[in-house]
């Protein structure tokens, strides 16, 4: 799915969805950031895995690049190989996985998403 259809029936109703057992302000939370990303890179792909609970990015030459998780008190964006970034703002210790940590309130950076996203498109095409 593409930004231009970024707001489908049928991703509109897996948000729907996913969101409706999260407290307001997380579902709120979720929404824009999983728009944001389309936002910012028009050529990323949307799709909501109800199974896992997330909002998957995949790009036409990079393949699947990160995923919007959201949790009871939190919103985590997950980059799959994200140990291989460079971002202070990523978090985790394990091998591959790295993610950025979301609140209610807090502002988002968004250049600084736009810059790892990119990164992590470059890194994988």
């Amino acid at each position: 799915m593409h930004a231009s259809d970024s707001r489908s029936p049928e991703l509109v109703a897996d948000l729907v969805t996913l969101l409706r057992p999260l407290p307001q302000p997380i579902a709120e939370l979720a929404t824009r950031l999983a728009l944001l990303l389309l936002a910012i890179r028009p050529d990323l792909e949307a799709k909501a895995r109800l199974g896992w609970g997330s909002v998957n990015y995949r790009h036409p030459r990079a393949g699947f690049v990160c995923a919007v998780f959201p949790m009871e008190d939190h919103v985590s964006l997950v980059f799959e190989h994200g140990r291989q970034l460079s971002s202070p703002l990523l978090e985790g210790d394990g091998k591959q996985v790295r993610f950025i940590r979301f609140v209610p309130g807090a502002p988002i950076p968004e250049d600084d998403l736009a810059i790892l996203i990119a990164e992590a498109i470059a890194l994988k095409a």
